[in-house]
């Protein structure tokens, strides 16, 4: 596949795939998330790659999912095929970064917004500039449960992802860091040096022992009940695409996240 929508960049064992639509504060439309997705098959499958990091390019690393892509392509869908599109495009990606059976580092400055956060949050570590911040204003802005994956609790813990989601405040980086959601913070200018520098320290570990480190931790969250909790919140996310209060609000264009959409560009 070539790409248009993102950037995909060989460095040593390290991979750096980037959201590379910065006219477009790196909205992820579904060109996006194709692209991405042959991103991860391919670094999966080259045995030279140890690590992977997801980034963006330009000031933001990610605004969320298009939501302009979303209305042109998808407003005559039926609730079956909304169900179907977002099972395999939205849940369907962001398990795919956090099944990569290769370690996986979220690079992130500037907004990390709703679906850039789930996106940013399904990777195993994360790095963040001093200038990022993240939100998830779904609930306000669109009337639907958050994103199509809660990973909320599991990486702020119960009452700040319940503060988090309830407000649709924005936090910044210190704050993320604070609360668990964030590895590190540097400034705006050391964020690709400080991430590649951690990327190639874990990439001096032999890969299958690697590999299998991660899968045991990723199934003692599972054994928590990650992966059920997730699969049923995503069911209960596409209902409320269903609801009054969601269809109201695309019936006046979205006008309130349009509108936030188009702030966090700024």
């Amino acid at each position: 596949m070539t790409y248009s929508h993102i950037s995909y960049e060989v460095l040593g064992p390290v991979v750096r795939v980037c959201h590379n639509r910065p006219d477009a504060a790196n909205a992820e439309s579904e060109a996006l998330l194709d692209e991405l997705d042959d991103a991860l098959e391919r670094a999966k499958n080259d045995p030279e790659i140890r690590v992977l990091i997801l980034g963006g390019k330009g000031k933001h690393f990610s605004s969320g999912h298009d939501l302009v892509d979303g209305i042109a392509t998808r407003a005559h869908f039926t609730p079956e095929q909304i169900y179907m599109w977002e099972q395999e495009h939205y849940l369907g990606n962001a398990m795919r970064i956090r099944d990569f059976p290769k370690p996986t580092i979220a690079q992130v400055q500037g907004a990390c917004i709703a679906g850039g956060l789930m996106v940013a949050n399904m990777c195993d570590l994360m790095v963040a500039s001093e200038d990022a911040f993240f939100s998830d204003p779904v609930v306000h802005s669109l009337g639907a449960a958050a994103v199509e994956v809660l990973v909320h609790p599991w990486v702020l813990g119960m009452r700040k992802a319940k503060e988090f989601l309830f407000t649709g405040e924005r936090i910044g980086a210190a704050e993320a860091k604070e609360w668990g959601m964030v590895n590190h913070v540097v400034p705006r200018d050391s964020l690709e040096e400080f991430t590649l520098r951690l990327a190639n320290k874990i990439a001096e570990a032999p890969p299958v022992a690697m590999h299998v480190l991660k899968r045991s931790l990723n199934r003692t969250a599972d054994i928590q009940g990650f992966r059920n909790s997730v699969m049923a919140h995503f069911d209960s996310h596409v209902f409320t695409h269903a609801t009054v209060e969601h269809k109201e609000m695309v019936a006046r264009g979205m006008k309130a996240s349009m509108a936030a959409v188009k702030n966090s560009r700024n």
